[in-house]
């Protein structure tokens, strides 16, 4: 083999290598812009989960005043309670998705802590979707006292609740506030699942 031929193929070689190595850097930077653009997408994908999460969780409020609809339900305890009956003072219906939701009873429980609803003469009361006997079973377990009414979904359908929380055949976590002469002043709904005590009697006696 002549130098001349020798030479010639080294640079042939070379210049394979070179193809190589720069087939090699291209697939490799493909491979760069393909993963930048996956992590890209998936950012924006949990950007605008966690959006759509925090407006969810936004709470969603009423002031419009209406005649309360009346109604009467049984209660945990085996009584009625109507309340066209507690008019006079302020009541505060409370919406909620009651036994297996135990923030639900928490909430409760917490506004029975809190003497300044009594003192302030408004009266609480918690409205689920339940029986009494699982109802009960709940409130025994947590520590709640206060007596529930017992929903078939008809009041709660009335006062616009049903399906404003994570089930939709189910009252959402809601407040509604009936002043004393039976008119409906305000409403509260909370997705997130609680409101402070205090907050919610700020709320109240604001509007009364």
């Amino acid at each position: 083999m002549t130098s001349g031929t020798a030479v010639r193929r080294q640079a042939e070689r070379q210049e394979m290598l070179d193809e190589l190595r720069g087939g090699r850097l291209a697939t490799a930077r493909r491979r760069h812009r393909i993963s930048l653009a996956a992590w890209g997408a998936a950012l924006v994908v949990v950007v605008t989960l966690v959006v759509a999460a925090l407006l969810a969780s936004r709470p969603v409020e009423s002031s419009d005043a209406r005649v309360a609809p009346d109604f009467t339900l049984p209660t945990s305890d085996g009584r009625t309670v109507t309340l066209s009956e507690l008019q006079g003072s302020p009541v505060v219906l409370y919406f909620n998705e009651g036994a297996g939701c135990d923030s639900c009873l928490m909430q409760m429980a917490e506004i029975e802590k809190d003497p300044a609803f009594a003192e302030a003469g408004i009266t609480v009361l918690p409205i689920v979707m339940n029986t009494a006997e699982q109802i009960n079973a709940e409130r025994t377990r947590l520590g709640v006292a206060s007596d529930f009414l017992l929903d078939d979904g008809t009041v709660s359908e009335q006062y616009g609740t049903l399906g404003t929380g994570m089930h939709p055949g189910l009252p959402g976590h809601g407040f509604v506030l009936v002043d004393a002469e039976g008119v409906q002043q305000w409403y509260g709904s909370y997705p997130s699942m609680w409101l402070a005590p205090q907050d919610l009697l700020d709320e109240v006696q604001s509007r009364l």
